[in-house]
């Protein structure tokens, strides 16, 4: 038998966690700050005086614009010596929640500006921290799928009758996989682009409700980029004609599943919010706009569900007295005898 005592610093509910205290916390965040003042033109001074460093780090406009900023135009933007590039991936290998979701914050510039130019030049910098977060996200989930239970339609219920009545009563576990199992992946090829772009979108979507407004509006302006549509060119009509080409326009890349799924379900989140009519829903109801078209262009027939399901939903949001829910009961004193 082992007489070992267990560490202090590790509580007894969650043996494998660290005990971080509030210095550590604010330590590493300033710590983090101070790394990143090298690497600005420049810095708010007010920013490293602050008592909660990650927050105000998070939300301030002014550092948030320098680094998009270098992140689309940064002489060594995705190369190997990026220190911007190498600044984000020390930042998410830290232990902090917080300094996460700074990192989470840029996340629609860098792989926007990354998906654009993949394929015409190496951009190891960008890649980094992409598989940081994707390594992290395949240790948190173990490699496991992500599922969702779904109703079994082989049963009837109050919104509809079977055709054919089932061998048994019995009512099967029904799954359906929102994201499939994470294999390690310690370099991004062109085969993996698309996979490991889009688990880094989804921890996004897990936090974006702490994420600020401008990075959304940022992914949004991105999303019309990679559709290869101008919203402008929608106007009077649902799509482009078959004859329009979009396959040369700047910016234009592939979407796949595994990537459109996350793009739309960060679009819901910015257009089913509470808020209405501000600058957010409207860049993310013609991001939608242009990723329709382009299913319709494609022929694209689930992602042509998806985009025009958004599409109605956010009309009924914006609009309820004119939507009528076809799953609503009615109630009425008449009996109907068939």
């Amino acid at each position: 038998m082992s007489n070992q005592i267990p560490s202090p610093q590790k509580s007894s509910s969650s043996s494998t966690k660290p005990h971080i205290t509030w210095s550590d916390s604010y330590s590493k965040a300033q710590s983090t700050i101070e790394s990143l003042s090298a690497i600005l033109p420049t810095f708010p001074p007010l920013l490293s005086s602050s008592e909660t460093p990650a927050t105000s780090l998070l939300h301030d406009p002014d550092v948030a614009a320098q680094i998009s900023t270098l992140l689309h135009r940064g002489p060594d933007s995705g190369a190997v010596n990026d220190s911007l590039c190498a600044w984000l991936y020390d930042t998410f290998h830290s232990s902090e929640p917080d300094l996460h979701l700074v990192v989470l914050r840029f996340l629609p510039t860098l792989a926007g500006v990354y998906l654009s130019r993949a394929g015409h030049r190496p951009l190891p910098g960008f890649e980094s921290v992409l598989l940081a977060i994707y390594s992290h996200e395949t240790t948190s989930r173990n490699g496991q799928a992500t599922t969702v239970s779904i109703p079994d339609l082989a049963h009837s219920s109050i919104y509809h009758e079977t055709k054919h009545a089932t061998k048994n009563s019995s009512t099967e576990l029904h799954l359906a996989v929102i994201s499939p199992t994470l294999e390690p992946h310690g370099t991004v090829r062109s085969a993996r682009r698309a996979r490991i772009v889009g688990v880094a979108l989804e921890l996004y979507y897990k936090n974006i409700s702490r994420i600020p407004d401008g990075s959304k509006i940022e992914f949004c302006e991105f999303c019309k980029i990679w559709s290869g549509i101008e919203d402008n060119e929608l106007q009077g009509r649902q799509e482009l004609g078959k004859s329009e080409k979009v396959e040369g326009r700047r910016g234009r890349i592939n979407l796949p599943w595994e990537l459109l799924q996350p793009i739309v379900r960060i679009l819901g989140h910015c257009l089913l919010r509470a808020e209405k009519y501000d600058e957010l829903f409207n860049v993310a109801f013609s991001a939608c706009r242009c990723l329709h078209a382009r299913a319709m262009h494609d022929i694209n027939a689930q992602a042509i569900l998806a985009t025009r399901s958004l599409l109605k939903l956010a009309e009924i949001a914006v609009n309820p007295v004119d939507s009528v829910d076809y799953t609503e009961i009615t109630v009425s004193n008449v009996i109907t005898i068939n």
